[in-house]
């Protein structure tokens, strides 16, 4: 793992530690091994949890229940499992306002060592756009230091708007 993906993935723990979520869902992915290394350490103690989930849309629907049960949620996936969960977000948390951060590691683009994750990563935005949903992005743009913070501050707007609320995290550089 490069210095610099260390670095993004520290800044997005401090960012959901911030946050306090009693509750994280995750699909495996070799991007995200820090940052859900780091949470499964944590997982039992104190009332904390974090699942896998097999597929995105079920996440959607087991996300959207603890957020209707008043409880501190998050997922964690990457781009390429957009197109999975956007019925589940289209027909269930978006029209019935219930508010959502999901995390989403960008894959493709510079640095990007699987050739066939192009294809559909370099469309996530405009697939997010068309569909409705509002994201925000950290990537070489936005400095390190400002990514926890956010994080914390796309999980406010969620809560304020009523909406899902998705950040598209780019811990391979770019």
């Amino acid at each position: 793992m490069s210095a610099e993906m260390d670095e993004r993935s520290a800044a997005v723990i401090a960012g959901i530690e911030a946050l306090e979520p009693r509750w994280i869902l995750h699909l495996p992915s070799s991007t995200l091994k820090a940052v859900v290394g780091h949470f499964l350490a944590r997982d039992g103690r104190d009332g904390f949890r974090i699942v896998p989930i097999p597929r995105e849309e079920e996440g959607i629907g087991i996300l959207s229940g603890l957020a209707l049960a008043g409880e501190r949620a998050l997922m964690i996936i990457q781009d390429n499992g957009i197109g999975n969960l956007l019925t589940a977000l289209n027909t269930f948390p978006l029209p019935y306002h219930i508010p959502l951060l999901v995390l989403v590691s960008r894959r493709g683009g510079l640095g990007e060592y699987n050739s066939m994750i192009h294809t559909f990563s370099e469309r996530a935005e405009g697939i997010l756009d068309a569909a409705g949903v509002r994201w925000f992005a950290l990537d070489a743009r936005t400095p390190v230091e400002q990514w926890a913070d956010t994080i914390v501050r796309a999980d406010r707007f969620a809560r304020t708007t009523h909406r899902p609320i998705f950040v598209l995290l780019n811990l391979m550089g770019g």
